[in-house]
């Protein structure tokens, strides 16, 4: 069966979720885990929408910033696997394209299957938001299982 779970987390609630039934998996066919927080160089927010001139900040606080957050999305997962007795590490890395660092990721660390959340978006809001799951299993050599995540109730 699967030895090495990637998870990868972009902090929100939804991801939080999938990472959770990740964890869980894991536990259950005793595999580890590596749990994952991919950031975009400063260079794509600049490119992308003028962000940092907007806000004059500078590429020094956009790293420290988003190392902050990929701490702190990143140990949410770590806490999760310790209380399940799950095996886990946690990385970050920066890549231009999301998905790509997930797939890139998965390879450097041999792991063997992707455990990614969809939000399941249809019709235009997927045209418009895109996915970076569906991208994921475009890109991915290694099994991916896709959990689609319930929206909270309200």
């Amino acid at each position: 069966m699967f030895k090495k779970i990637l998870i990868p987390t972009d902090g929100s609630p939804l991801a939080a979720q999938a990472a959770n039934k990740g964890v869980c998996l894991a536990r259950q066919i005793g595999a580890e885990v590596v749990a994952l927080y991919v950031t975009q160089p400063f260079a794509a927010t600049v490119g992308f929408d003028g962000m940092a001139a907007a806000y004059a900040i500078t590429d020094e606080d956009y790293e420290k910033t988003a190392a902050e957050q990929a701490q702190k999305y990143l140990q949410a997962v770590l806490d999760r696997a310790s209380t399940a007795g799950v095996t886990a590490t946690a990385q970050t890395v920066s890549s231009f394209n999301v998905a790509d660092g997930i797939v890139q990721a998965a390879a450097d660390n041999n792991c063997d299957l992707i455990f990614i959340g969809s939000h399941g978006r249809t019709g235009l809001s997927r045209l418009l938001l895109g996915s970076v799951t569906v991208k994921v299993l475009g890109l991915a050599r290694t099994a991916v299982l896709v959990y689609r995540v319930k929206e909270p109730v309200e």
